[in-house]
C-alpha cells in the first residue's frame, strides 16, 4: 500500500455503516490521486445469479450524468438516422456502418440499432460481443426510439447488471462532482436497483453497499438506509 492510500484508508472506519451523506463527504475526501477519479458503487445482492429468473439488470439515468461524454454509434435506416444526427449520435450508418466495423472500426462507446437491422448487425457479435458493445433489447439499445435513446445515453444513462459473484458495479459521477450530485445519482441507482428485486429472491437482498474512488479506500454506507 502507497503512502499515498494509506494515509486516506486512516480516514475510514472500516468496521462502521456510513449514511449516504457523510459516505459521499468521506468519499470525496479520500479521492487525492492527480486525476479525476471516477465514483464507484459496489452494490452485493442477495440472489442466486446463476438461476435465469434471479437476473438483476437495468438501465437508469444518473441525474447528473457520469462526469465522462459517451461516444454513441447508431445502425439504423431511413428517417431513423436524421433522428440519430439530431439528438447527438456521433457516428450513423446502416450497411456502410457495419463494413467498417467489420474492418476494425470502434471507435465508440455504445452502439444502438433499431430492431430491423440487427440481422445484420449479428455477424459481428464475435468482435461486439467481447467489448460489451452489442446491442441489447434489455439493455434499451435495440429500439425504434432512436432520438430519445441516445439523448439519454448522452446525458448519463448507465446500465446496470450483476455479475457471477451477484454484484453490481458500475459509477455514478466524478470526485470533482458536488456532493449533493453524487448523492443524487446513488439514490437513483439504488432506487432502480430495489426496484428491480426478482421476485424469486428470498432472504435479505441488498447485501452490502460500498462506494469507493477509483484509487481510494472502500466505504460501507448502511444498506437499510432510505435511499429514495
Amino acid at each position: 500500500m502507497g503512502k499515498r492510500l494509506e494515509a486516506v484508508t486512516k480516514t475510514v472506519d472500516t468496521l462502521k455503516q456510513y449514511n449516504l451523506t457523510d459516505g459521499v463527504a468521506l468519499c470525496k475526501k479520500a479521492a487525492t490521486a492527480k486525476f479525476n477519479e471516477t465514483i464507484e458503487l459496489h452494490i452485493r445482492l442477495g440472489i442466486d445469479p446463476k438461476q435465469s429468473d434471479q437476473q438483476v439488470r437495468g438501465t437508469v439515468n444518473l441525474p447528473h450524468g457520469t462526469g465522462q461524454s459517451k461516444r454513441v454509434a447508431v445502425v439504423c435506416k431511413g428517417e431513423k438516422q436524421k433522428d440519430a444526427h439530431a439528438a447527438g449520435a456521433d457516428v450513423v450508418g446502416a450497411e456502410d456502418l457495419i463494413e467498417r466495423m467489420q474492418q476494425g472500426f470502434m471507435d465508440f462507446d455504445v452502439m444502438v440499432a433499431t430492431p430491423d437491422v440487427m440481422k445484420d448487425i449479428a455477424k459481428l457479435g464475435k468482435v461486439l460481443g467481447p467489448r460489451g458493445l452489442m446491442p441489447n433489447p434489455k439493455s434499451g439499445t435495440v429500439t425504434f426510439d432512436i432520438g430519445k435513446t441516445v439523448k439519454e445515453l448522452k446525458a448519463g444513462r448507465v446500465e446496470y447488471k450483476a455479475d457471477d459473484f451477484g454484484i453490481l458495479h458500475l459509477g455514478v459521477g466524478k470526485a470533482k462532482f458536488a456532493e449533493n450530485q453524487l448523492a443524487e445519482n446513488v439514490k437513483a441507482v439504488m432506487e432502480a436497483v430495489i426496484k428491480a428485486k426478482p421476485a424469486s429472491s428470498k432472504g435479505i437482498y441488498l447485501r452490502s453497499v460500498t462506494l469507493s474512488s477509483t484509487m481510494g479506500p472502500g466505504i460501507k454506507l448502511d444498506p437499510n438506509q432510505k435511499f429514495s
